[in-house]
């Protein structure tokens, strides 16, 4: 009953979250966090770094990740040290990965790619987890089921980047086509729920023009599709299904992320079928080679969530997340794009 209860509050909160990013986001206030002076250009005034919305809402998504992934994990009884080298190495992993991935696909060397780092994700998570068992058993640890691992990891990831498409629809990359190039249902179906972005340091503005003008919004039905994925995967988890949970987690995002590239007006590689949309493609069959490789089948019987939030409302997972937050924040929050200038002054009426 309070697995039902909490994915219920979960799906309320998430809600809320999406429902105010799909409102506010798309506007020009929301792009630029701060601006911290870093060298003089003139008298008072000052060449600034812009740290972003777009970090915010990537360290919300990443750490929300992380901490759905450590009570999933925690939940079937697997310890701290496990989990914790588990998410350190993913991340030393994945993070470079999505600049790599864009950089060989888009060309360019300050852009990001969750996609690639998902697949990245996808192949070095099983050799991760090989590695964490042969440690564990020179000291005697337990065993860490790959299977579970490979099923929590995928629902986490369902949730983070759900919730990662608000930081696109801040920054305004990752963006759809005009509403007028789709046919006349689709007009009509998404005409009230159109996203018009504004700002010129936003990517739709200096890369397509496109700001002012009604595009459909792409990011907002990839985050809801996602959100109600981790949720109803979530609740097979819990009911001890890890190998259909893993298989529905993967098919839904993967299947979804090639239909929805078509869908997409920003550029994302040469050819009509993009080499992300690819790599999703192809994570498919690898999970199905992964769920029949894997000794692990069949269910464990129902697990019971509260089991898993001793480990997380716990103050070394606290400041664990919150290190994971900051790291993620000064990696991706850090504007390459967009620079800015500050005047810095005197309030002569005030002194």
């Amino acid at each position: 009953m309070f697995n039902i209860m909490f994915i219920s509050l979960l799906m309320c909160v998430l809600g809320g979250l999406l429902a105010w990013g799909f409102r506010h986001l798309p506007r020009e206030r929301w792009q630029v966090l701060a601006v911290i002076p870093e060298r003089m250009i003139d008298s008072g005034i000052w060449r600034g770094l812009n740290l972003t919305f777009y970090g915010v809402f990537n360290a919300m998504a990443y750490t929300f990740a992380a901490g759905i992934l450590i009570l999933l994990l925690a939940t079937v009884g697997i310890p701290m040290y496990q989990w914790m080298t588990l998410i350190v190495a993913i991340t030393v992993m994945c993070l470079p990965a999505a600049t790599i991935i864009a950089r060989i696909v888009e060309g360019k060397s300050n852009t990001f790619t969750v996609a690639g780092a998902a697949f990245a994700g996808m192949m070095v998570t099983p050799v991760i987890v090989l590695v964490i068992n042969a440690l564990s058993n020179r000291i005697g640890g337990p065993f860490l089921p790959l299977m579970s691992v490979m099923a929590a990891l995928s629902i986490a990831y369902c949730f983070g980047e759900g919730i990662g498409r608000l930081a696109c629809i801040s920054f305004g990359c990752c963006y759809g086509r005009p509403i007028e190039a789709y046919p006349v249902w689709m007009q009509k179906a998404f005409g009230r729920w159109c996203f018009v972005f504004t700002g010129k340091s936003k990517k739709i503005a200096y890369a397509h023009k496109l700001d002012g003008h009604e595009v459909l919004p792409i990011q907002a039905i990839t985050s809801i599709v996602l959100c109600i994925t981790g949720c109803v995967t979530m609740l097979l988890y819990l009911k001890g299904e890890f190998s259909v949970a893993f298989l529905c987690a993967v098919s839904v995002e993967k299947l979804w992320r090639w239909i929805s590239e078509f869908f997409r007006a920003d550029f994302r590689g040469g050819g009509s079928v993009t080499a992300y949309q690819w790599l999703s493609l192809c994570s498919i069959p690898l999970a199905v080679l992964l769920v029949f490789g894997s000794p692990e089948s069949g269910s464990t019987g129902e697990l019971d969530i509260l089991n898993g939030f001793s480990a997380l409302w716990n103050p070394h997972t606290l400041l664990f997340l919150e290190g994971i937050a900051l790291a993620v924040f000064l990696y991706t929050g850090r504007s390459r794009v967009t620079g800015s200038n500050v005047e810095i002054f005197v309030h002569g009426d005030r002194i």
